[in-house]
């Protein structure tokens, strides 16, 4: 009965659960800095137009609004702090060459991610600043496996994804850039292959198929990419896709129980523009961190870069872990 106080999808974190979560928050802090990831701690608001600047803009609709009663500006509280790094790498360190920065915090969104989830989430996260290039994106997933190995996570499965192949085969449909496009994509986004099938139907038959194939390329690794190179186009952006996904799979197999492909996932479709990729753990449903490539964040605050990144749930992995 302790959250009668509280809002809803807002609790108090107990004594037991407390100094667990603490415990792995410093675990994980002290992990990236090792591995050479420096830390910086964002405010919790900040005036909205820089929350929202940017790829910032897909939080909108998560990211409680408040008026600074010093100012009389709107303020935003932050619903990621991601964008937030980015403006601290882009706008203030302003460094050449490659920056490695971590981070550790809560975030307040609009309304929560399901049934029993919380609207206060607890993050920590590293970012990497940049590096174009695929060793970049070996690096964060490497970091984030061994992460998960640091706090005594077992069995870590690995789902990757790639936003760009959707990107080119809607371009190469006409699809992009108008409204027939945002419902193939929102029908793809549930793997609703009827759906697309006849959203697609007009289209011509390669491009047409490709797109519904994508509702069914997804799970082992090997198994999904062999099949996409015998069904999707064979066009340069597919097969470069195509070929870092293996890359980053053959990579990352020694480190992770289990790889997936998962061809149609377009989680932050608006936000990445590269390799996607999320943790999952038995026993929960959801996945304990999500990350990817983002570049060109920093424009929008002076200075464009390459950039990729996770975060990890610490809530959830405390539940995961034993903690309480």
């Amino acid at each position: 009965m302790h959250k009668w106080l509280l809002p809803d999808a807002i609790d108090d974190l107990l004594p037991d659960e407390a100094i667990v979560v603490e415990r792995l928050r410093r675990v994980l802090l002290d992990h990236f800095g090792g591995a050479g990831y420096r830390l910086v701690r964002p405010p919790l608001v900040e005036h909205l137009e820089s929350l929202l600047t940017g790829s910032g803009r897909d939080l909108e609709l998560q990211t409680f609004k408040v008026v600074d009663p010093m100012s009389g500006h709107l303020l935003g509280v932050r619903a990621d702090i991601t964008p937030q790094v980015a403006r601290i790498d882009a706008h203030l360190l302003n460094e050449t060459g490659p920056t490695r920065l971590c981070y550790a915090g809560s975030v307040l969104r609009t309304s929560s991610g399901g049934p029993g989830a919380t609207r206060e989430v607890m993050q920590v996260g590293a970012e990497l600043f940049g590096e174009p290039g695929i060793e970049a994106d070996r690096e964060v997933i490497t970091l984030l496996a061994s992460a998960l190995c640091a706090a005594g996570v077992q069995q870590v499965h690995l789902d990757l994804g790639h936003v760009g192949i959707y990107r080119a085969l809607a371009a190469g449909a006409g699809l992009a850039g108008n409204g027939e496009s945002e419902d193939v994509f929102d029908a793809l986004r549930l793997k609703d292959r009827p759906a697309v099938t006849a959203l697609t139907s007009r289209l011509p038959r390669a491009w047409g198929d490709a797109m519904v194939a994508l509702t069914t390329l997804y799970g082992p690794a090997a198994e999904v990419l062999a099949a996409a190179r015998r069904t999707l186009p064979d066009i340069p952006a597919v097969a470069n896709a195509l070929a870092t996904l293996e890359d980053l799979a053959a990579s990352a197999a020694a480190q992770v129980h289990e790889i997936h492909v998962d061809l149609g996932d377009l989680r932050g479709y608006h936000y990445h523009n590269g390799v996607i990729f999320s943790s999952y753990v038995t026993g929960s449903p959801t996945p304990v961190g999500n990350g990817g490539r983002y570049d060109g964040i920093g424009r929008a605050f002076g200075r464009s870069r390459p950039a990729t990144g996770f975060t990890l749930y610490l809530r959830q992995l405390t539940g995961l872990i034993g903690g309480t």
